[in-house]
């Protein structure tokens, strides 16, 4: 646990040296603000909701969540630090725990600064906190399955550019099995029940649980079994790796 912990302060005080990471976070509020307000036309719904604001958020996370996690094992293996890795005191899943964890806290933080948009919506009516609140604790877990993702191919390449772009079309996809448009394509040549089952395994459709206001343990034993399942196949990765 110790050295874990020391791998996460390491990263997360390394994301904060960093001038990128302001870059992000001012580029992500300034997204999520500019999707709200302009592209939904917030005001105009009259509503007193942040739906408005969360139902960008899958989209938004697919090129900024995997912007900053591209870096985690690509950057490691393409400097020759990873060699100096394996030889520290320290066991891989502690390495991979410590580094995801840091950048999942960041991307976190980065959600907690929309807080003015809370604010914004108490402001103009009386909107529904419970769904506020668990729409925000989807979105974190959404961010999680989304970097967990992104750990896996930062560690399959030393090119981050390479490991950012599976990263989004792997994320597209998993977005995409729960949109009415693509289950209607498996509809057509698929049983309805193989295209359900196909649809079951969608971010997007386990996010929208949580934007109707519920904490439903199916949708958050999804998002942590997704972390999980790619933080193992990270560690698989890495060991073959390391036996090369």
């Amino acid at each position: 646990m110790r050295n874990l912990k020391a791998v996460l302060k390491r990263e997360l005080k390394g994301y904060f040296e960093s001038p990128v990471a302001y870059v992000f976070i001012i580029i992500f509020l300034l997204a999520t603000a500019g999707c709200t307000f302009f592209l939904s036309r917030f005001f105009d719904t009259r509503i007193a909701s942040l739906d408005p604001f969360f139902v960008w958020h899958p989209w938004l996370y697919l090129f900024l969540v995997p912007a900053v996690g591209m870096r985690l094992w690509s950057e490691e293996r393409k400097s020759g630090t990873i060699e100096l890795l394996f030889t520290l005191p320290i066991t891989l899943i502690e390495a991979i725990a410590g580094k995801f964890l840091a950048a999942w806290v960041f991307v976190g933080i980065a959600l907690a600064l929309t807080f003015p948009m809370v604010f914004t919506v108490g402001y103009l009516g009386s909107p529904d906190y419970g769904i506020i609140f668990t729409s925000y604790i989807g979105s974190f877990l959404l961010a999680g399955a989304y970097l967990a993702v992104t750990c896996l191919f930062s560690a399959m390449s030393k090119n981050q550019v390479i490991s950012f772009v599976l990263s989004v079309v792997a994320c597209f996809t998993m977005v995409m099995l729960g949109i009415g448009v693509f289950t209607d394509f498996l509809n057509s040549f698929l049983p309805v029940w193989i295209s359900e089952a196909i649809s079951a395994f969608s971010f997007f459709t386990h996010f929208q649980s949580f934007q109707r206001g519920l904490l439903d343990s199916r949708a958050i034993i999804y998002f942590i079994s997704i972390i999980g399942f790619m933080l193992t196949a990270n560690a698989v990765v890495l060991e073959m790796k390391k036996a090369e």
